[in-house]
């Protein structure tokens, strides 16, 4: 009795602890979670796996590092517990890129490695034949990248999603937006209705119509507060200069400024820069590890599981690694190009300061970078500070730095120049490499190409963050560099600025009169002209340089505000009034209060307005000249099949054609090709994913006792008979606009058919001798 009790009281203290105990796992997978290391389940982990487990669809937002790849493979583990051959499919998993895809592979295999669950990768850039044999053991889960299953979808006729009642779409935001609309909802056609819809993503819009078209009911949305977007272990960093002095930069923080030891992740714009980048950092004796989109699928495994295990301290990336990837041991993260939406900054800095491990991010930032720079800490809610100058410095030393750190300590982010000097050192001898290949000296042409493409295609900052750029006082050098420079360098900087903002006494007319005085010249028309206008505007100029003197004056008593990011609020320390003629308490804006967060966190351009709402409601007329007929063939498309132009969807892929786009970026056709009836008549084997209950009732006994019907499955131990869902195969009856548009199609093509049939007997068939009128032949018996 005694022992009851005890064992009574642990399980409450369990059940209370809030850790993975209390979530009523069963051993197996609980097992498997704690041989992985967890201990305690993360924040969004905490909120999400009990309502997965209660069974309703599920919203989930958090920032990346959060665990939300455990949060939805642990509920899932939990649900199928064991590998049914006769189930089918039960488990679908969309991930928009193949590393990701990959990694969620090696993760669940980890959490089900004490259950006998069966997984399945479909990606792009492997072998189909390898995938059909895959399949044809009956997995009872499917990681797959859109484009691919699309094409397993079309080429396989016994492969079927209707016995799939857990579906999960990771990083659901790069989906939608990034070119997969049409295959997910190809896919979610194929799906039965009884499925449970999961959408986890690192940044999640708060319009969600896109997310509701996916099949979501009666779901909860998840998520953490907005301060926690990006680690608290993470410290930002922001450098300033000019474009031709970013390798430079690279350079010196590579070889100089990180510790030996530590990984860093390099993150460019295109291809063209990771293959040039490469070149130039093998001159330097260092052996760095590479991934872009186009690169083949093989080396990019390669090349990812060489810097996981360490023989490589440095990557060069795309952005087909910001998002999802998990690097353990990686300490930095390097933007050589800062990204022109907040939420790829977010991706891409959450490579690092994960599960508690600090981290650091720099980011190199031009003139034309600055808008951006302002979009990212509009949505952060965080203000930015300019470094002091070195003027401000060196008359007051002790004073700038004081007031430096209470900014940092209050939370605002500060950005500084590069410095110059450090700079300098090393462009001569970087263009000496450049000059001495041969390789990188032809890759300088298409990286510029590349580059110039990458600027005229990005989004747009917001106007906002544009018209703030023009208040931004001028900057200093940054303060990780106030030990690297010895006075006397920071003295001639000093000079240098103020030689910058040297404005003479004298215009050059007054010059040019002065020297003509000199040579005993008779003409001072110049000097009178300068002299009358000294006379009139002599006072306006001293009032402005007055109060210019004033602002740049420190104040004793408070430390120096930082520039507040706030929507729809002046910039803190300009001198100008707003004066509108909004009422507040009457004026209804057409932009919305959190429209900054939705544009922040959406991958479409920054806009004041929803361009894609208001797209949607435009009449499209014919264009009548030559250059809009041109520009109306660039977004139409002929569709054959429906005999009408339809538009371009988001502008690189047609809605109604048979192509579908690959996670590479290509466009293929999903039709046939004839590999699976191939391999199928060369392997004597045969993809079997319909499931033994497919449409139909079945009695099973014993330990399998678990079959995968559509909705909620149920186990019936002990030779009890099981029975499905009445009806669970048959398709929704509800039609779309689609359907009802062709079924009226089909019944007028019907009426029109039968008229022209009667009319013909009417005025006389064959030769017009039979026919109701002349109807001898039909009436004679």
């Amino acid at each position: 009795m005694e022992s009851l009790k005890m064992n009574r009281e642990k399980e409450k203290k369990k059940s209370k602890s809030g850790g993975f105990e209390s979530m009523g796992l069963s051993y197996n997978v609980y097992n498997g979670i704690k041989r992985r290391g967890y201990k305690f389940p993360t924040p969004i982990q905490r909120k999400v796996i009990p309502t997965i487990l209660g069974g309703r669809d599920v919203l989930a937002t958090s920032r990346t590092g959060s665990g939300k790849t455990a949060g939805f493979l642990i509920p899932m583990l939990e649900k199928l517990k064991q590998h049914v051959p006769e189930a089918g499919i039960r488990a679908l998993i969309l991930s928009p890129t193949r590393e990701l895809a990959l990694q969620t592979l090696k993760f669940a295999k980890q959490l089900a490695r004490f259950t006998d669950v069966r997984t399945c990768l479909l990606v792009g850039g492997e072998s189909m034949e390898g995938q059909f044999e895959t399949l044809s053991h009956s997995p009872d889960v499917i990681i797959a990248t859109p484009g691919r299953l699309m094409h397993h979808l079309a080429e396989v006729d016994d492969m079927s999603l209707r016995t799939v009642e857990y579906v999960v779409f990771d990083e659901a935001d790069q989906l939608f937006e990034k070119g997969f609309k049409v295959q997910l909802y190809d896919i979610l056609g194929h799906l039965s209705q009884n499925r449970q819809t999961l959408l986890f993503s690192a940044t999640i819009p708060n319009a969600l119509s896109d997310f509701a078209n996916a099949g979501l009911r009666d779901y909860e949305r998840v998520y953490l507060p907005e301060e926690r977007r990006i680690s608290p272990d993470l410290t930002l960093t922001f450098f300033t200069l000019r474009q031709e002095e970013k390798i430079s930069a690279l350079l010196y923080l590579i070889r100089h400024h990180f510790s030996f030891g530590q990984q860093n992740m390099v993150f460019v714009s295109t291809k063209h820069h990771v293959e040039f980048l490469n070149l130039l950092i093998r001159e330097e004796g260092i052996e760095p590890s590479l991934c872009y989109g186009d690169m083949d699928q093989d080396a990019r495994n390669i090349n990812l599981n060489r810097f996981r295990a360490r023989k490589t301290m440095l990557m060069i990336v795309s952005d087909v690694a910001a998002r999802g990837l998990d690097i353990p041991l990686l300490d930095n993260v390097i933007n050589f190009d800062f990204p022109c939406h907040p939420n790829l900054f977010i991706n891409r800095v959450g490579r690092v300061a994960r599960n508690g491990r600090p981290g650091a991010a720099f980011s190199l930032v031009t003139s034309e970078d600055i808008p951006y720079m302002l979009d990212l800490h509009l949505l952060l809610s965080k203000p930015i500070k300019p470094a002091p100058t070195e003027e401000q410095v060196s008359r007051d030393t002790e004073g700038a730095m004081s007031r430096l750190e209470q900014s940092i300590a209050s939370g605002a982010t500060v950005y500084g120049r590069f410095p110059q000097t450090l700079l300098d050192l090393l462009s001569d001898s970087i263009r000496e490499i450049i000059d001495s290949s041969v390789e990188m000296k032809a890759m300088i042409k298409p990286c510029a190409n590349a580059f110039r493409l990458y600027t005229r295609t990005k989004a747009k900052p917001s106007g906002e963050s544009i018209r703030r750029v023009k208040d931004l006082p001028r900057e200093g050098l940054h303060p990780t560099f106030k030990n690297v420079l010895s006075g006397n360098e920071l003295t001639a900087l000093a000079f240098s600025e103020r030689l910058k903002a040297f404005r003479p006494k004298q215009t050059v007319l007054e010059a040019e009169a002065f020297r003509l005085k000199n040579q005993q010249t008779s003409s001072t028309q110049f000097a009178d002209v300068m002299k009358k206008k000294r006379a009139i505007h002599e006072e306006v100029i001293k009032k402005v340089q007055q109060q210019q003197a004033r602002d740049e004056m420190p104040k004793e008593d408070t430390p120096e505000p930082a520039l507040e990011i706030r929507p729809g609020k002046k910039v803190s320390g300009s001198k100008r009034k707003s004066t509108s003629f909004k009422d507040d308490e009457y004026f209804i804006s057409s932009i919305r209060k959190k429209q900054h967060l939705e544009a922040g966190l959406s991958l479409r351009a920054h806009e004041g307005f929803e361009s894609n709402r208001l797209e949607a409601a435009v009449l499209d007329l014919v264009s009548d000249d030559k250059n809009g007929l041109r520009k109306q063939k660039s977004t139409y498309h002929w569709d054959k099949r429906h005999k009408k132009y339809v538009k371009l969807n988001n502008g690189d892929r047609v809605t109604a054609s048979g192509k579908v786009k690959t996670e590479g970026g290509a466009k293929v056709k999903a039709r046939k090709t004839g590999i699976y009836k191939k391999w199928k008549d060369q392997s004597h084997s045969k993809v079997s994913l319909r499931g033994s209950n497919d449409g139909t009732e079945e009695v099973s006994t014993g330990m399998s006792g678990f079959r995968g019907m559509h909705g909620d499955n149920r186990r019936f131990r002990g030779g009890k008979k099981q029975h499905s869902i009445p009806n669970a195969h048959v398709p929704s009856e509800i039609k779309d606009m689609e359907q009802i548009r062709k079924e009226r199609q089909t019944k007028a093509d019907r009426m029109s058919y039968v008229k022209s049939k009667s009319k013909k007997g009417k005025f006389g068939g064959k030769n017009g001798k039979r026919g109701v009128k002349g109807g001898k032949g039909r009436n004679k018996k």
